[in-house]
């Protein structure tokens, strides 16, 4: 993510040499053959006032649909965006102040408790896709990573691993020139706008897809079931405090569409690949000894589901 005349011939060198003549000074004498080079440079040279400076052309502004174009590819994109018309709004309200265009993304953590390979693949992946905005528009972009320790601690993983994990993380995706939070600091600063956000009945269909993926990642008290009904009641709560933290950012994801309702109601939605093209595991999930190219990443069975 980058933070960003010339004189006409016969200049001030000439007009120095004229005035530094005497009176004493013999007369030009012109040459049998014609006037000299000197002579017709002198008689040509403009006075010194009415010199102009030759305008820089102003350079234009990029087009906001030609930015939005260079990253929404399907390079990067697993389906269309959610939104496409807010996140162009976003685009070109960021060229019209000169800002990198904001994204913000979701990490979580799986049953490693170091970064690995995979993780390494993702952040690479990133830096092309923000690297694509870079090359059309100045500012380029900037990409802040939302650790989910509080869906680590829902899961039950320890609180040494959590820390550990993310900590690698964030030192990897920092030479990236990546940013990265906690969600556990971001939702206490949205507290006062989140009174009942969790009131009402968990939609069934909710339900149903995020137990089967409980039922591969859960570790906490409770069944897979009121485990997800406890992840849908925080993202709930979450998506809110991430739109009012990040309100001009557009949202990315490895996730695809059917999980919509989980995120940012209010920002546009990325959905795109994680690893490479054609690839959406989540890297917290891949055994650190899967190497990203192994074709197994498109068949293991525990890649597929949705984060819990």
């Amino acid at each position: 993510m980058s933070e960003y005349r010339l004189l006409t011939a016969g200049g001030a060198e000439a007009g120095g040499i004229a005035s530094e003549r005497g009176h004493h000074e013999s007369p030009e004498i012109p040459s049998v053959n014609g006037p000299t080079d000197a002579s017709v440079a002198n008689r040509n040279a403009a006075p010194a006032g009415q010199r102009k400076l030759k305008k820089r052309p102003v350079p234009k502004k990029p087009d906001a649909a030609g930015v939005l174009a260079a990253f929404n590819t399907w390079s990067f994109k697993r389906e269309q965006p959610a939104d496409p018309q807010l996140m162009l709004r976003f685009v070109a309200d960021a060229i019209a102040v000169e800002e990198p265009i904001s994204f913000v993304l979701y990490w979580g953590k799986g049953p490693r408790g170091t970064i690995g390979e995979p993780d390494l693949a993702c952040l690479e992946y990133l830096t092309a896709f923000t690297r694509r905005v870079e090359k059309v528009y100045e500012p380029g972009a900037s990409l802040m990573l939302i650790f989910t320790d509080t869906h680590a601690q829902l899961n039950g993983y320890s609180p040494a691993s959590v820390r550990r994990y993310f900590d690698e993380i964030e030192l990897a995706a920092r030479r990236c020139g990546f940013e990265c939070c906690s969600m556990s600091a971001v939702t206490p600063a949205a507290e006062p706008e989140l009174t009942g956000l969790v009131d009402g009945d968990v939609p069934k269909d909710a339900i149903k897809l995020l137990s089967a993926s409980a039922a591969k990642w859960y570790r906490g008290e409770g069944t897979c079931e009121q485990g997800a009904v406890k992840y849908y009641r925080m993202n709930m709560i979450e998506r809110r405090a991430v739109e009012l933290a990040f309100p001009r950012s557009i949202f990315l994801t490895f996730n695809g569409s059917r999980l919509r309702a989980l995120f940012p109601e209010r920002l546009p939605i990325f959905y795109m690949y994680s690893l490479r093209r054609g690839v959406a595991v989540k890297p917290w999930f891949v055994p650190a000894e899967l190497a990203p190219a192994d074709d197994a990443l498109r068949s293991h069975p525990m890649l597929h589901l949705p984060e819990v």
